[in-house]
């Protein structure tokens, strides 16, 4: 049948099982919105206040259901607003199509109004790009965008349709949906080597990784641990693929892991990596981070291995596959005293204070609202103190269950991943937890979140400054805050009420109960939740950045001494 580029974009995105994207009209994608009117039955456009915010909502909706997100934005200043939504996206292998529109092609390249040349300004950001100039090509485009973002290693695709291709009529057959590419799997002398090498092994450790998530490999590794009775510990954005109340969990390694984790890789001496890549935030000093291992990578992605730390065997291919072949060579396994060395580094958290005039507490404020929720609840992040303190004191149980700017460390974030999160899983609770200067960067989704009724309890972690900045200036620039005191003066509560929101307030421990429990009983919209916290509470223990597990901070006096 004959249809324009809008309405073959619309029919393309209904074959790939895309039900939902976000957005923001302008003159270039006039003819992509007139299509969305047309299909407003079988796709929900959701109109966001920016378009990053669009951006972010399609990766917080892609992380949450595994599928590809989408989000559409105009051409030059529309473009280049999704720039760093696809950036975080492509940093942590966030599976997106961004569409953009662009002038017709006859202005290309003469400096037309609103014209950017978004394909030259994402190469390095997304696994590909494509500039549309024949409607007759936009079909197949449309369908390698998306095979391309959920294949091998996933992230993000941008399609770039100028104005007269998104009006051209071609003749549109229907295909069905794009697949993932298959992966080959890893030499089966490399699977022997590893086998042999657990085999020996007298202290094993699991390091995951959000590859395992992305691939659905949550069960496989789980799997393998529990056959060979091995510890598992997890990078930020390995969280949830383990489940944190298993007697294995050790928790997060890194910087402001646990004791227990880094301890652990610390004195393993066989490590296997599952779909992380050691990064500077895991592995601070790379020469030596599980000196005394033998390490074993598996990942999809052949740029990984070796890039950060030399590796003994490396497993190229699917986690899944490569997990089960693993664990299927291998005899049960037991590991009594290396579990006992394990679980004497783990550290009890105090009781949380019965005072209810004591100060508040962010671990208290997140190990009840632990208690208060479902497993399904859907925790999402900004970046900074606030989201340390969320990994450290609200345990995960199941993949897909945090959303996170783990590789970017995108400030701002949160709002938009919080709208795309309720978008994909209506009926459970999404919490998003901030900070006040995180929130002040794209405050202005309250918006879309009031619109459109969204329930999302939002527990803005309110220091007064530049929390995660500021503790850096303490331990390593002699207290010299510059910048990190911005005297702001803004009311949240009054805030969140101009925008149409319910606004709380929690200033003392006392509050922190009966506040969750009002924000959580919310189901007409969004609340804002105001936490008082002081601007001198830190996040440890730390690992100085480039150091070992040797100069771990576990106490500001004592590090002060």
């Amino acid at each position: 049948m004959k249809l324009n580029g809008s309405e073959i974009l619309m029919e393309c995105l209904l074959e790939q099982g895309v039900d939902t994207v976000f957005g923001y009209p302008g003159g270039t994608v006039l003819n992509i919105y007139d299509a969305l009117y047309k299909y407003s039955d079988r796709i929900h456009h959701v109109l966001t206040a920016h378009e990053q915010g669009a951006s972010h909502a399609a990766d917080g909706y892609s992380r949450t259901t595994g599928k590809v997100g989408v989000c559409i934005a105009t051409s030059g200043p529309g473009a280049t607003n999704l720039v760093t939504g696809i950036a975080t996206a492509y940093m942590d292998s966030i599976p997106m199509v961004a569409i953009t529109g662009n002038v017709a092609t006859g202005l290309l390249g003469r400096d037309s109004f609103q014209e950017i040349d978004i394909t030259g300004v994402t190469i390095p950001i997304t696994k590909h790009n494509f500039l549309v100039k024949d409607v007759e090509q936009l079909a197949d485009t449309v369908r390698l965008a998306f095979e391309i973002a959920m294949s091998g290693r996933p992230g993000p695709v941008l399609v770039d349709i100028p104005k007269d291709v998104s009006a051209a009529m071609a003749e549109y057959t229907p295909a069905p949906a794009a697949i993932k590419r298959p992966i080959a799997p890893p030499k089966q002398e490399r699977l022997d080597r590893t086998v042999e090498i657990l085999k020996e092994a007298k202290r094993p450790l699991l390091y995951i990784g959000g590859g395992v998530i992305a691939a659905g490999a949550a069960n496989h590794v789980r799997a393998l641990a529990e056959k060979l009775d091995i510890p598992v510990c997890a990078s930020l954005m390995g969280l949830g693929g383990f489940p944190a109340d298993h007697p294995l969990w050790l928790g997060m390694v890194g910087m402001h892991g646990t004791k227990a984790a880094n301890c652990a890789t610390r004195d393993c001496d066989a490590l296997i990596v599952c779909g992380a890549r050691f990064s500077d935030r895991v592995a601070g000093n790379p020469n030596g981070f599980a000196a005394g291992a033998k390490i074993i990578h598996l990942d999809v992605d052949h740029a990984e291995f070796d890039k950060n730390v030399m590796t003994t065997v490396r497993l190229a291919g699917d986690l899944k596959e490569t997990l089960t072949v693993i664990k299927d060579a291998l005899d049960e396994q037991k590991h009594p005293e290396w579990l006992a060395a394990c679980n004497d580094n783990k550290v009890i958290w105090p009781a949380i204070s019965s005072d209810p005039e004591a100060p508040l507490d962010p671990s208290a404020i997140l190990r009840t609202l632990r208690e208060l929720t479902e497993r399904d609840t859907v925790l999402v992040t900004d970046v900074g103190q606030h989201q340390m303190w969320s990994a450290q004191f609200y345990a995960q149980y199941e993949p897909r269950h945090l959303l996170t700017s783990g590789g970017l460390g995108t400030m701002g974030y949160g709002m938009g991943a919080a709208i795309g999160a309720q978008f994909a899983k209506p009926d459970s609770k999404v919490v998003l937890v901030t900070g006040d200067g995180c929130f002040h960067m794209n405050l202005n989704e309250l918006t879309t979140m009031v619109s459109h009724k969204l329930p999302v309890v939002i527990l803005l972690m309110d220091n007064r400054v530049l929390g995660m900045v500021r503790q850096w200036q303490k331990v390593f620039y002699g207290k010299r805050f510059a910048a990190t005191d911005p005297e702001r003066q803004t009311d949240f509560p009054k805030l969140a009420e101009a925008f149409g929101c319910k606004g709380l307030v929690m200033e003392k421990n006392g509050d922190i109960l009966p506040v969750l429990k009002e924000a959580l009983s919310t189901t007409d919209g969004p609340v804002l939740v105001d936490c008082r916290i002081s601007k001198d509470i830190n996040v440890l223990p730390m690992i100085p950045p480039g150091g070992s597990v040797e100069q771990m901070i576990e106490s500001m006096e004592e590090y002060e001494k």
